[in-house]
């Protein structure tokens, strides 16, 4: 058997889990390791890109909780990426649960801007219901199987009593402002309907302390500055894994064979698996020989993958107010509180929850973020640019009743088309429980083998017990399995773990 200074790690694929993972071992003493990726850049969805003049995030946007116990923050700071703002105590301390405290704009589909005061119950009751929704967690007999059926039950359950002496009108609207906020949590949870966001395992997710933050020079900074921590040529680009072969009966001194798309073969001792949940889904038949055990093959099948897609739009001048950071559209025939369309490709643009607005103004002009989840949002990654536009200007159009807004250009993500993504990120779908993700971080062969020797490990943000869907969950998982490998080595040679220590 290799030492651990020997042994040689694959780590396949090129995101911030994979680098985490590399960046450990290379720092434990370890000589073998490289990552393979299938694309010409690294980062995976940890993507900035170019618009007019303005650096935006196609992908992660946010550090979530910007905090001591968050190592994106962390390292953030270290290499110097954050405004000063960002990194005050008080910045840190402030607790959001999630849902940061925005300065919203409201408008409706009549070209209305909305009083705070006739939407505000339906919000309190909504923030209500959602924090209920996390009090399920590993609790039998949750009254409902997801979210959004809970959500709706509830709803109408309190608004016949709390708002029984409003009038019809208001409290229509007001249930379609819950139409709204759904579409928003499916925005949040990377899902097509909340309707497929598990209810028992909701509370699975645990938010940080932390005033959520951006990097103003873009995310990919801090990729940058921990690829520069690598020994050169440890990455080999546009070198796509085709299949792993692990648990080899020849017993030959390496028990891992990655084979690559151009028919490359590599022998390792061990393989970190790093590929997005939305590429497992689709290609573990053929990723892995033998196949998955099938209580693995089980949870990567219940977990949720979906689609959340940005629209940046400019605009000459802004339409919305000077304090307002979100702008919520609400559409007025929607009291039934739906977060779905029923002819997608006739009213795709229904889903689109609103807009972000990208702050400061000194630095992205009339810069606003358009958030669309679910298959309306891949619908709308097959249409051209100027369709897009299109049904952005009509839209804004209509909600603000002024028939002159031209938007000056957009730039939108396309993340359900890129082949080693098939979508964003990951929620836990219904039926989940916390097992699901114990079954995705189990390494390969699985617990009660008769080897333990971890010929296949498992990271990226769908393998964190409570921070899936984020970049700390990603980087987080990169580590752990680093940490895994150090362990093992330093169980079977002590001395070795002793010597790398001094």
């Amino acid at each position: 058997m290799a030492s651990g200074v020997n042994a040689k790690v694959v780590v396949v694929g090129c995101g911030i889990s994979g680098i985490a993972a590399a960046q450990k071992l290379v720092k434990a003493g370890f000589h073998h390791v490289r990552i393979l990726e299938a694309t010409s850049r690294c980062g995976g969805r940890v993507k900035t890109g170019k618009f007019g003049d303005n650096i935006v995030e196609i992908g992660a946007n946010w550090i979530h909780g910007p905090s001591e116990e968050n190592p994106v923050f962390r390292l953030a700071r270290q290499y110097g990426l954050l405004e000063p703002e960002a990194l005050t105590p008080e910045n840190q301390a402030v607790d959001i649960g999630g849902h940061p405290p925005w300065v919203p704009n409201i408008f409706s589909s009549s070209g209305q801007k909305l009083k705070a005061e006739d939407v505000y119950p339906a919000l309190e009751m909504f923030a209500e219901l959602l924090d209920e929704s996390s009090e399920f967690q590993n609790q039998k007999g949750e009254p409902c199987a997801s979210v959004g059926d809970f959500i709706r039950t509830q709803v109408k359950q309190r608004a016949a009593e709390k708002w029984k002496d409003v009038d019809v009108a208001t409290r229509s609207l007001r249930l379609c402002v819950i139409s709204n906020m759904l579409k928003v949590e499916c925005c949040v949870n990377g899902a097509h309907s909340m309707n497929e966001v598990g209810l028992g395992a909701f509370g699975q997710y645990k938010t940080l302390p932390g005033l959520d933050c951006t990097f103003p020079g873009g995310y990919e900074g801090l990729i940058k500055n921990l690829m520069l921590e690598l020994p050169d040529g440890l990455v080999t680009y546009n070198w796509p894994v085709r299949c792993i072969y692990w648990n080899n009966s020849e017993k030959r001194e390496n028990p891992v064979m990655v084979e690559c798309d151009g028919g490359e073969r590599i022998i390792a001792d061990h393989v970190i698996v790093t590929v997005p949940l939305g590429y497992l889904k689709r290609h573990h038949s053929t990723l892995f020989h033998p196949p998955l055990p099938l209580h693995k093959l089980h949870s990567i099948q219940r977990l949720g993958f979906g689609t959340n897609n940005k629209i940046f739009v400019e605009f000459d001048v802004p339409w919305w107010d000077a304090q307002c950071e979100v702008i919520h559209l609400v559409w007025e025939d929607e009291d039934a509180m739906v977060d779905q369309v029923p002819d997608t490709q006739r009213s795709w643009i229904k889903k689109l929850f609103g807009f972000t607005v990208l702050r400061p103004t000194e630095r992205y002009g009339h810069v606003l973020c358009g958030w669309i989840a679910g298959h309306e949002s891949e619908y709308m990654e097959t249409l051209s640019e100027q369709e897009v536009t299109q049904a952005i200007t009509q839209l804004i159009r209509r909600f603000t009743g002024n028939p002159t807004i031209t938007p000056r250009r957009i730039l939108r993500s396309q993340w359900f088309h890129d082949p080693w993504t098939c979508g964003s990120y990951s929620h836990l779908g219904k039926g989940c429980s916390e097992q699901d993700l114990d079954n995705m971080m189990e390494p390969l062969p699985p617990k009660g083998s008769q080897s333990q020797s971890m010929e296949v490990l498992f990271a990226g943000e769908a393998t964190h017990p409570c921070y899936f869907s984020t970049v700390h969950g990603a980087l987080l998982t990169g580590w752990r399995e680093a940490d895994r490998l150090i362990s093992y080595y330093s169980s079977i040679n002590p001395a070795e773990a002793l010597k790398s220590k001094l």
